[in-house]
């Protein structure tokens, strides 16, 4: 096999790859626990960047529980980030069989 075209085809994935992690750190994912309680957005690149809480779940003073909701709503919309770059990220090295890719 040639060793040019094998740098330039690595090249070329490369490039789609890094455009695709582009892509994705722009997208939002949100998640809602609690039937709404508290909302959650994450960004594709792993940063929380809205935490939504209602006045219902302040007032109630149950702490333990508002805890739990945010922690779970945080996990979900990261969660739901990694599985879309997973899944982007598959189509893209599907073709190649390389292992953990």
């Amino acid at each position: 096999m040639n060793i040019g075209k094998m740098m330039k085809q690595a090249q070329e994935m490369q490039g789609k790859m890094q455009k695709i992690q582009q892509e994705i750190a722009l997208m939002s994912f949100e998640a809602s626990m609690g039937g709404g309680a508290v909302t959650v957005k994450a960004s594709g690149d792993g940063k929380v960047t809205s935490v939504s809480i209602s006045e219902e779940i302040l007032r109630s003073g149950d702490a333990e529980t508002l805890s739990e909701l945010i922690l779970a709503a945080v996990n979900s919309a990261l969660e739901q980030g990694h599985a879309t770059a997973q899944k982007k990220m598959g189509a893209l090295t599907a073709g190649l069989g390389l292992p953990g890719l």
